[in-house]
């Protein structure tokens, strides 16, 4: 299995430096999955960038078979813009046959700890490509053998879901959000589990306990601890050590944090490693 990092909040450290001046990174988080019978795009990051660096990496996402939403925010599905298509939108308009799985739950109001809104283009309803090709996915879902999708929504959590003051408006309530619109894509080939997280909003922690893969991609959502506060300090490698304590290896990303990144990094050695726009992991 082969994934290109076609977006994420930095340039990768390992490029040649021709490329690295071609490629662009935003604060967002985009995908491509090579398995052995599929192309897989998970997320489409905040505008149309993604397709931009797919160019400049010579991926051709109109081969691309299905694509996979993680959650309901705009930075992995694209906002909303009346001048040019973004995110899912792009998409819709490079590739003409690929469905787009979505949890089913994506499109509820999802606001930051500000009351900005942070959901969904919901003007997409309107475009009738993409109601053709849309598949809401409840609990669980097998899009192929062996690649499946997980909510988790009813599973026990070994630690609080951490909401960052991110609500949801609810008959006209704001309410602490619930996450119930992320969904993680479980892949098994050559013998090993591989799980495709976008924010682990869920807790990164209970995620790798859920599914205790050999391999777990994404952010872990640690941007907001204050690597100045000697508490959020400890609380991190604190984390560093229980997900050291499990026979996987992680690569992490965008709302994870670099600095924080940097603790985990200092306790977990060689089970954790950081990927940037442009990365390409052999798995």
């Amino acid at each position: 299995m082969k994934i290109t990092v076609l977006t994420e909040n930095t340039i990768s450290k390992n490029l040649s430096p021709t490329l690295s001046e071609k490629l662009k990174a935003e604060h967002g988080l985009s995908l491509f999955i090579e398995t052995k019978n599929h192309k897989i795009l998970f997320d489409m990051g905040q505008t149309n960038l993604f397709l931009e660096n797919a160019k400049n990496l010579n991926i051709n996402l109109e081969k691309v078979d299905f694509a996979v939403l993680s959650h309901g925010h705009y930075d992995h599905g694209g906002f909303f813009s009346e001048a040019e298509a973004f995110g899912i939108a792009a998409f819709l308009k490079i590739n003409k046959i690929a469905p787009i799985y979505i949890n089913e739950n994506a499109f509820s109001d999802n606001f930051n700890a500000t009351k900005k809104y942070i959901g969904l283009d919901k003007n997409l309803f309107k475009n009738p490509d993409f109601m053709q090709r849309v598949i809401f996915v409840s609990d669980e879902k097998e899009i192929a053998p062996n690649i499946k999708l997980f909510s988790c929504n009813k599973n026990e959590k070994l630690i609080s879901t951490n909401t960052d003051g991110l609500t949801q408006l609810k008959d006209g309530i704001f309410f602490p959000e619930d996450f119930s619109h992320e969904h993680y894509l479980l892949i098994e080939e050559n013998s090993k589990k591989i799980l495709i997280s976008g924010c682990s909003h869920k807790g990164i922690l209970n995620i790798t306990e859920w599914f205790k893969p050999d391999i777990l991609i994404g952010g872990f959502h640690l941007k907001s601890l204050d690597i100045e506060n000697q508490g959020d300090i400890k609380t991190l490698e604190n984390l560093g050590k229980k997900l050291s304590s499990y026979n996987t290896t992680f690569y992490t990303c965008h709302c994870t944090g670099e600095s924080q990144f940097d603790v985990l990094k200092s306790v977990m050695k060689e089970k954790l490693f950081y990927i940037g726009t442009g990365d390409k992991l052999i798995l």
